[in-house]
C-alpha cells in the first residue's frame, strides 16, 4: 500500500484522502487551517457530504488517516503527493493557480528523495510544466528526481464518496513509466476503465467534461424557454432527446441554472484558455451567458404573478446550490434572494442542510432576510413560496398547511420538481419552467 499526503482538505481533497485510506493506503491530509485541523482531528469534517463523517472517523480509527499542516513531515513520510487546493477564478475568467505554486513550492523545499506530484486539482492544461519549473528554480541543481502527473477528480457534491469508489473511468496522465506505474497500482482493483494518456491530454479532459455537462444544462434551459412560447412541455421533450443514446437523460433536466464550485468556475476558465490560445470560446460563453440569465427569469416569473416585488414577503427553499450538500458557491438560490431584495423584497428562507452556511454569506442583509427552521416557518405570510433546491424534504411537505400559512398562494417550482395535475383543488398559481402557461392554475403533489 501506498503512503500519501492530501494537501489542501477542501472537498475534493478531503473527499480523496479518506477514499484512499478506506482503501488500505496510508494517507496525510494536510491544511492552512487550524480550525478544519482540530475538527478533522476529532472525526468532523467542515462541511456536509452523505458517510464522510464515518468515513473519516474510520480512516482516524485505524490509523491510516491522520492530519496535519506541517508540510515538511506530510511530504517527506509520503511517495506520492496529491495536490488539492483550489483554482478559483480570476475576474477575467482564468483559474487563479496562486495556491497551486505555493504548494509546488512547499513540495520543492522537501524533496528529499523520489516523489510522483499529482494534480487532482481541476487545472488549466499545461500546468504540469509549470510545476515542474517552479520546483527546479526553487531547488536548483540539488533537486531529487520527481515526476509530476495528472489524475483529475470527477467527484459530484452529494455521490462523492460512491463516486470516488465506483467511478465511470480513472484517467491517468503520465510522462514516466515509473509514474505510470505507481498510479496505476493505486486504481489496480478498481473495475472501470483506466484511461492513460500524456499528462496535457489528462488535465484536458477534466475542463473540457465540466464544460460539455454544463452546456447540456444550458441547453435544455434554452429549450424550456422555447417550450413556454410553443406550449410545449419541457420533460417530455427531455425524455424524447434522452432515450437517444448518443445524448442519454442526465443532465438533461430544466430549471434554475447550475451551481456550485465546478460547473461556473470551470466554464469561465476554460472559454479564458481558449481565448488565450487565439481560438473561438463563443461556445462557452454562451454556455455560461445562458446560465447567468436563470435567476433572472425565476424573477420574472414571480412579477408575473405579484406585478411587483416591492413590499412583498418571499419564501425562498433551497440554498444549497444542489441537495445533499450544503455547499452555498455559486448558488441560485442565493442569487434569487439578493436580486430579490435589491427589488424591495423581504425574504424568509429555508435549506436542511445550507442554513449556516447562508447566513455568513447573507449577514449584510439583516432584517431584509429571516432564516426559518422549518418550510412552514418560511411560508407564514408568505406572497410567493419559491423552490431552488431539489431537496426530497420539500416534495414531502403538506401543501394544505402551506397554503394556509401563505397570504397568496403563489408557487415558483425553480426546480421542477413538483406534478402539476389537480392544481385547482387546492388553489395555488403554479409557475414552473418550460411546462405550463404561467396564468393557468395548478396544485403540485409529490411525484
Amino acid at each position: 500500500m501506498a503512503s500519501m499526503c492530501v494537501v489542501g482538505l477542501g472537498y475534493v481533497g478531503l473527499v480523496t484522502a479518506s477514499c484512499f485510506a478506506r482503501l488500505g493506503h496510508n494517507v496525510i491530509g494536510v491544511d492552512k487551517d487550524q480550525k478544519k485541523l482540530e475538527l478533522l482531528s476529532d472525526g468532523n469534517p467542515p462541511f456536509f457530504e452523505p458517510g464522510l463523517n464515518e468515513l473519516i472517523k474510520e480512516g482516524l480509527n485505524k490509523r491510516l488517516l491522520s492530519f496535519t499542516e506541517d508540510m515538511t513531515v506530510a511530504v517527506r513520510q509520503s511517495d506520492i503527493i496529491f495536490i488539492c487546493v483550489g483554482t478559483p477564478p480570476n475576474e477575467n475568467g482564468q483559474a487563479d493557480m496562486s495556491q497551486v505554486e505555493e504548494v509546488s513550492r512547499g513540495i520543492a523545499g522537501n524533496l528529499d528523495s523520489y516523489k510522483l506530484i499529482v494534480e487532482k486539482s481541476t487545472v488549466p492544461a499545461g500546468t504540469a510544466e509549470k510545476i515542474i519549473q517552479t520546483i527546479k528554480l526553487a531547488n536548483g541543481s540539488g533537486c531529487a528526481s520527481f515526476d509530476v502527473a495528472s489524475n483529475p477528480e470527477f467527484l459530484r457534491e452529494g455521490s462523492a464518496i460512491n463516486d470516488f469508489l465506483h467511478p465511470d473511468r480513472v484517467v491517468l496522465g503520465a510522462g514516466s513509466s515509473r509514474a505510470k506505474k505507481m498510479l496505476k497500482a493505486l486504481y489496480q482493483d478498481f473495475t472501470c476503465p483506466v484511461l492513460t494518456t500524456d499528462i496535457a491530454t489528462a488535465e484536458l479532459i477534466k475542463h473540457a467534461s465540466n464544460s460539455f455537462l454544463a452546456m447540456k444544462i444550458s441547453f435544455i434551459n434554452l429549450v424550456a424557454d422555447i417550450c413556454e412560447k410553443v406550449g410545449a412541455n419541457i420533460n417530455l421533450v427531455a425524455d424524447g432527446l434522452g432515450f437517444d443514446k448518443r445524448i442519454g437523460r442526465e443532465f438533461l433536466y430544466a430549471g434554475a441554472g447550475y451551481g456550485g464550485s465546478c460547473f461556473p468556475k470551470d466554464v469561465k476558465a476554460f472559454a479564458a484558455m481558449v481565448d488565450a490560445l487565439g481560438l473561438d470560446a463563443n461556445l462557452l460563453k454562451e454556455v455560461d451567458r445562458i446560465n447567468e440569465k436563470r435567476v433572472l427569469l425565476i424573477i420574472k416569473k414571480i412579477e408575473d404573478a405579484l406585478w411587483v416585488c416591492k413590499n412583498k414577503r418571499i419564501a425562498v427553499l433551497g440554498l444549497a446550490f444542489k441537495c445533499n450538500t450544503d455547499d452555498i458557491r455559486e448558488s441560485p438560490g442565493i442569487k434569487l434572494i439578493r436580486e430579490l431584495v435589491k427589488k424591495g423584497s423581504k425574504v424568509n428562507c429555508y435549506d436542511p442542510k445550507a442554513m449556516d452556511n447562508a447566513r455568513l454569506e447573507l449577514n449584510e442583509l439583516g432584517e431584509l432576510l429571516t432564516f426559518s427552521e422549518t418550510p412552514y416557518g418560511a411560508a407564514k405570510q408568505a406572497d410567493a413560496l419559491v423552490f431552488m433546491t431539489e431537496w426530497p424534504d420539500f416534495i414531502q411537505c403538506d401543501f394544505k398547511m402551506l397554503k394556509q400559512l401563505m397570504r397568496t398562494p403563489v408557487i415558483v417550482d425553480g426546480r421542477n420538481m413538483l406534478r402539476v395535475e389537480g392544481i385547482e383543488e387546492l388553489g395555488f398559481w403554479y409557475y414552473c419552467i418550460g411546462r405550463c402557461s404561467c396564468k393557468e392554475r395548478m396544485l403540485p403533489f409529490c411525484t
